[in-house]
């Protein structure tokens, strides 16, 4: 049985809490910019899993006289809210690796390279399972939950190489270590501008469901009655698609039949798509056939 949304936030939560302490006393106590940096990257995780799971239960709340559209935007809100946590742990950790640069230490201690490997393989299985749940629902407040385990496992990968490099190396490849960690901080950006991106394209209706409105429009001219489909519009309202259509039918045909050839259409569409909520259908009369314009013969 598959895990819902906010089940799996608060895993997400759970997870990311024991993951601080561990990288944390094994940075301190291994001498670790990088895993230190990737346990501020984690704590910046439990604040993000903790933020989506309350914009998951915001958004989950059913339409109301004040919001009949739902409240599914408070998905790509919580979105861009992540995204501003994932900039502010990367800035942390800039700092922090800057600080270790110019002041010198030793390398890490090698136990330090079996905490990152587990520490991988733990949020990189966490990353998929929830990333696979963000694909099914089409939510941007789980795909940004995704990109936090994520980035904590490109990190982590990044504190491992630094630090197998700085251990290797030995004196003088120190700063390997906290190089690993302002290259972790760059990924976190990138992946904080992309989800970030997302959101902002939600919140402001962007279009981008090309290949939905043209099946759309071909799934309403597959309906008896519909000469044509066109100016097919979707919006994403949280996880929910909304349709607005216009379909031509013969002009002599009545309000009530029209009526009913447009709920039609409508069940058509969302049967074929169940994320469309709803199809709203505006009917217009077909274009009469064109007269022919070759003269008639003279007598």
């Amino acid at each position: 049985m598959s895990l819902s949304s906010t089940r799996l936030a608060l895993i997400g939560v759970a997870v990311n809490a024991a993951l601080v302490l561990v990288k944390g006393a094994a940075g301190i106590l291994g001498n670790s910019a990088a895993l230190v940096a990737d346990a501020i990257e984690s704590g910046a995780d439990v604040a993000g899993s903790l933020v989506t799971w309350w914009g998951l239960r915001l958004a989950g709340r059913p339409a109301d006289a004040d919001h009949p559209y739902g409240h599914g935007k408070w998905a790509p809100i919580t979105a861009l809210v992540v995204a501003g946590m994932l900039v502010g742990a990367a800035v942390l950790i800039v700092i922090e690796a800057i600080r270790q640069i110019i002041t010198p230490h030793h390398s890490p201690a090698p136990f330090t390279l079996v905490v990152l490997v587990v520490v991988v393989v733990v949020k990189e299985i966490l990353a998929r399972i929830v990333a696979r749940r963000a694909r099914v629902e089409g939510n941007l407040a789980v795909a940004g939950d995704a990109a936090h385990h994520r980035s904590d496992a490109i990190t982590s990968a990044a504190a491992f190489v630094g630090i197998l490099v700085a251990i290797i190396g030995g004196e003088g490849w120190e700063r390997a270590d906290d190089i690993a960690a302002l290259v972790a901080a760059g990924v976190i950006l990138v992946n904080a501008f992309l989800l970030g991106k997302g959101a902002l394209a939600e919140l402001l209706d962007e279009a981008s469901h090309g290949e939905l409105e043209a099946d759309v429009e071909r799934l309403a001219a597959e309906v008896p009655g519909v000469v044509a489909a066109h100016k097919c519009r979707v919006r994403k309202v949280g996880a929910d698609l909304w349709a607005d259509l216009h379909v031509h039918v013969d002009g002599a045909m009545s309000v009530r039949d029209g009526h009913a050839l447009a709920h039609r259409v409508k069940d058509h569409v969302r049967t074929a798509h169940p994320r469309v909520r709803d199809v709203l259908i505006h009917v217009e009369p077909a274009a009469p056939p064109a007269l022919s314009e070759t003269p008639a013969p003279r007598p």
